[in-house]
C-alpha cells in the first residue's frame, strides 16, 4: 500500500505560462498525438462517470463563449478567455497498471478506491461534475475529473479552489486593527494553505482511510524506511478497523431495515383489525338501524290490525295490502273477478249490518218507549191506591164498617157526597 495523491488544478481559454489551456488540457485527456507526448503507447480514455471528453470540451467552450459579467458602471460584457472556466481534479493510486494486471484483489481495491473517489467527487462539485475518465497508459491507476461550472455566472472556475476562496475572502475584508499589507498576505495565504489541508484530510478520511492510505509519503516527513513500513501497517490496521465499523454498520442498518419492516407488518395487521373493528361497528350500528326499523314496522303493523279488526278490516287489509306491493297489477288483473265477489260479498255485509244496526236501534226505541209507558202506568196505579187509602182513612169507622162488610171492592163505590164531606 501507499499514500493518497489528489490535485487539484484551474484552467482558462488562454495558454499559461506552460502552455495549458482548456483546449491543451481537453486534448491530453482525449489522448490527441499533440498533446501525449508524455506517453509512450497512448490509449484512449476510460468514461467511468458522466460524459466522454468531446462532449464536456463542447459543453465547456459554447457555455464560455456566450458566458457574461458583470463590471463597474453596470456594463455587461463577456468573458474574458484569461479568465479560467474550466476546473480538474486528478486522483492516483499507489498501485501500479502492472501490479493491477497482474493481480485481481488488487484490481479490485483500485476500483474500489475508484469509486469511493467518484462519490467524493460527487459530494464536492454537484451537477458541475461533468465527467471523470480513467487512464490506463500510464505507470499508475489514475482519474481525471472535469468541472464546468455553468450554474455560476461567469463561469468562475476558482469558486470551486477552496484555498483561493479562503484567500480571496481574507484579503477582501482588508487589514486588521494595526495589520500591514505584508501581514495581510500572510495571514491570507495561511488562510490557503489552511484550507487546502482541509481539503485533502476531508479526501483522507472519506477515500484513501477506508482504502488504506496513509495522508502523507516517506518523503514529505523524512521518515526512515522502518518507519514508512510502521506507519503502512498502522494504515492498513485502520482499514480493517473501518471495514468492520462499516461492517457492522451494515448489520445494523439491516437490522434497523429488519425491524422496520416487521413493524410496518405489524402496523398492517393492526390496521387490518381497526378495519375489522370499523367494519363490526358499522355492520352493529345497520343492524340497529333495521331493529329500528322492525320496531317501527311492528308498530305501524299493530296500528293497522286494529285499524283492520272486524271483518271489514280484514277485506280492508287484504285490498289494501294488495294495493301496496308491486305485483299489484299482476294480481288484480288475476284476480279481477275474485275480488270484485269479495268486494260484493263485503259491500252486502256492511248493508245488512246497516239494517240489522237500524232494525236494532228501533227495537231499542220501541222497548225504551214501552218502558217508559209502563212506568207511567205503574206511577199512575199508585196514585190511584194511594188516593184511595185516604180517602178511606177519612170515612167515619161506621161507615168502614159497613163497606167492609160488601167486600174489598166497596172502597171504590163511595159516594159523591161522601168523599166532598171528607174532602
Amino acid at each position: 500500500m501507499g499514500y493518497q495523491f489528489i490535485h487539484l488544478e484551474s484552467y482558462c481559454r488562454k495558454a499559461d505560462a506552460k502552455g495549458r489551456s482548456t483546449d491543451f488540457i481537453f486534448s491530453e485527456a482525449s489522448r490527441k498525438p499533440e498533446a501525449s507526448v508524455h506517453v509512450a503507447n497512448p490509449l484512449p480514455p476510460v468514461v467511468v462517470f458522466g460524459v466522454g471528453v468531446e462532449a464536456v470540451q463542447e459543453m465547456h467552450d459554447d457555455a464560455a463563449a456566450t458566458a457574461t459579467i458583470a463590471v463597474k458602471g453596470g456594463h455587461i460584457r463577456k468573458v474574458a478567455k484569461d479568465k479560467k472556466t474550466l476546473h480538474t481534479v486528478i486522483a492516483s493510486h499507489p498501485f501500479s497498471m502492472n501490479e493491477i494486471r497482474a493481480d485481481p484483489v488488487k484490481r479490485a481495491e483500485a476500483e474500489e478506491w475508484e469509486k469511493r473517489t467518484i462519490s467524493w467527487l460527487q459530494v464536492q462539485y454537484g451537477q458541475d461534475l461533468k465527467s471523470v475518465i480513467r487512464h490506463e497508459d500510464e505507470e499508475y491507476f489514475h482519474v481525471h475529473a472535469y468541472v464546468v461550472p455553468l450554474g455560476e455566472p461567469g463561469m468562475s472556475a476558482l469558486r470551486y479552489h477552496p484555498g483561493t476562496t479562503a484567500k480571496r475572502e481574507i484579503m477582501a475584508a482588508g487589514p486588521a486593527n494595526g495589520e500591514d499589507t505584508k501581514a495581510l498576505s500572510k495571514r491570507a495565504d495561511a488562510a490557503y494553505k489552511k484550507s487546502m489541508r482541509a481539503w485533502q484530510d476531508d479526501y483522507h478520511e472519506a477515500v484513501a482511510v477506508p482504502c488504506g492510505l496513509t495522508r502523507l509519503g516517506p518523503q514529505r516527513r523524512r521518515l526512515t524506511r522502518d518507519e514508512w513500513q510502521r506507519e503502512q501497517v498502522q494504515a492498513k490496521a485502520l482499514q480493517q478497523t473501518v471495514e468492520r465499523a462499516r461492517q457492522v454498520k451494515s448489520s445494523g442498518e439491516a437490522f434497523i431495515e429488519q425491524t422496520k419492516s416487521e413493524a410496518a407488518a405489524i402496523r398492517a395487521v393492526a390496521a387490518q383489525e381497526r378495519e375489522a373493528a370499523a367494519r363490526a361497528v358499522q355492520a352493529a350500528l345497520a343492524e340497529e338501524e333495521q331493529a329500528q326499523i322492525a320496531r317501527e314496522a311492528a308498530a305501524e303493523a299493530v296500528l293497522h290490525a286494529e285499524r283492520y279488526s272486524g271483518i271489514g278490516g280484514r277485506l280492508r287489509a287484504l285490498w289494501d295490502a294488495v294495493g301496496q306491493t308491486k305485483l299489484a297489477n299482476r294480481i288484480r288483473q288475476e284476480f279481477a273477478a275474485e275480488i270484485e265477489r269479495v268486494q260484493a260479498f263485503a259491500k252486502t255485509v256492511q248493508r245488512r249490518l246497516k239494517d240489522e244496526e237500524k232494525r236494532r236501534h228501533e227495537a231499542e226505541r220501541k222497548a225504551h218507549e214501552a218502558a217508559q209507558d209502563a212506568e207511567r202506568a205503574r206511577d199512575a196505579a199508585l196514585r190511584m191506591q194511594i188516593e184511595r187509602d185516604r180517602a178511606w182513612s177519612l170515612l167515619p169507622p161506621e161507615r168502614q164498617q159497613e163497606l167492609a162488610a160488601t167486600g174489598p171492592a166497596i172502597k171504590m163505590t163511595l159516594r159523591p157526597s161522601e168523599r166532598k164531606d171528607n174532602g
